[in-house]
């Protein structure tokens, strides 16, 4: 017997003749509620290293005109921005990776280096994908930061021994926001190459920095080292929730990780605004305007509170303080969401750019809350 499904099945399962659905939406959050995404009612959120500029405007017209395709895979999709990206970075297809969001690539790295031997890494950086990779069996070996907070690379250099298989570094760093030398970098670079380990290197936030091209190592990678750069679309681009990221590698490294990812073929509405923006510059330059403002006026606010901060080249800034976890909590009494220590580094509070009305009403209360604080 044929399935006998009429026009009125249809509209009380929700759904028209023609595709036209009438499922319910998504009603705005009323007073008191939690909204489903974003921040909480009159919540500044500064914790989260998000771009809530975004996404573009283009972004989101493609998004819009593509939701009805949803119901199809979207591998179309995926080899549409990775011939994007592999133009603009004069590379192949074959040595761009596109995953869910550069996590889902880091991770993949992890796993499949992490067979090999350790992952070498600073002591202080983004390593939720290291822990990831941890968890699975890897091993790291941390090497403490300098004395200034940076990326201590000499010392890293020197525990480059047989037992490590790839190197792990973040730049601009996270939570410390410092951009590393590029010169030193790539001295750096060139003594993995000679030890012949693989260099990572997650530049997650290159777009914020000053001549984010000259501190990229994507030119190793065209010179054909053994160099992976992974870069996402979550910062500048303003679509940390829409999951779109990507590696540059050699076509070897790249089949690498491709056999290591969780994902099948992206999304649709994160590949459509990803293919939409990625060459809006309009958006990308008003992005960056917004993000060094609001960065200017976190500096102004910790001199006011007689406070330090390390130099940033991202959207979030590393305070020096008497007591982060207590900062964090006087913060949000005043429903100002920022974060607290990052293990050790109890005297460093990091806060996010954000909204620029957000940034003021955190830099209206730091030095309120020190005087509090200190007193």
């Amino acid at each position: 017997m044929g399935l006998d499904i009429n026009r009125r099945a249809l509209l009380a399962a929700g759904m028209a003749v023609g595709g036209v659905a009438f499922a319910p939406k998504l009603r705005a959050a009323q007073a008191g509620e939690v909204p489903i995404f974003g921040p909480n009612p009159g919540q500044a959120l500064l914790s989260r290293n998000e771009n809530p500029y975004g996404p573009a405007p283009s972004a989101l017209h493609a998004i819009a005109e593509t939701a009805s395709k949803g119901c199809y895979y979207a591998d179309k999709g995926v080899a549409r921005l990775t011939a994007m990206i592999a133009e603009r970075h004069g590379v192949a297809p074959a040595q761009v990776v596109i995953g869910s969001g550069s996590t889902e690539i880091l991770s993949a790295i992890a796993l499949a280096w992490g067979k090999e031997g350790a992952i070498l890494c600073p002591g202080l950086f983004w390593d939720t994908t290291v822990n990831y990779g941890e968890r699975q069996g890897a091993s790291s070996i941390r090497v403490p930061l300098a004395p200034d907070m940076g990326i201590d690379l000499p010392a890293m250099a020197a525990r480059l021994g047989e037992d490590v298989s790839i190197v792990q570094l973040c730049n601009p760093n996270n939570p410390t926001g410092m951009l590393i030398d590029n010169a030193k970098l790539r001295t750096f670079a060139g003594q993995v190459k000679a030890a012949g380990k693989t260099l990572l290197v997650d530049e997650a936030y290159n777009e914020l920095a000053d001549m984010p091209e000259a501190n990229s190592l994507v030119d190793l990678v065209r010179a054909g080292d053994d160099v992976i750069v992974c870069r996402t679309f979550s910062k500048i681009y303003g679509m940390a929730g829409m999951r779109v990221g990507y590696a540059i590698t050699s076509e070897a490294n790249a089949a690498r990780i491709r056999g290591y990812l969780m994902s099948f073929g992206g999304n649709v509405s994160g590949l459509a605004g990803a293919i939409a923006s990625y060459n809006d510059e309009a958006f990308l330059n008003a992005s960056l305007a917004s993000i060094r403002e609001g960065r200017s006026m976190i500096m102004d606010a910790v001199q006011k509170a007689g406070c330090s901060a390390l130099p940033s080249q991202t959207n979030f800034v590393y305070v020096e303080v008497p007591d982060a976890d207590a900062l964090q909590q006087a913060m949000a009494e005043r429903n100002i969401s920022i974060r607290g220590a990052y293990g050790e580094w109890t005297r460093y509070s990091r806060v996010s750019t954000g909204k620029i009305e957000d940034v003021a009403r955190y830099a209206a209360a730091l030095p309120e809350v020190m005087d509090v604080l200190r007193s």
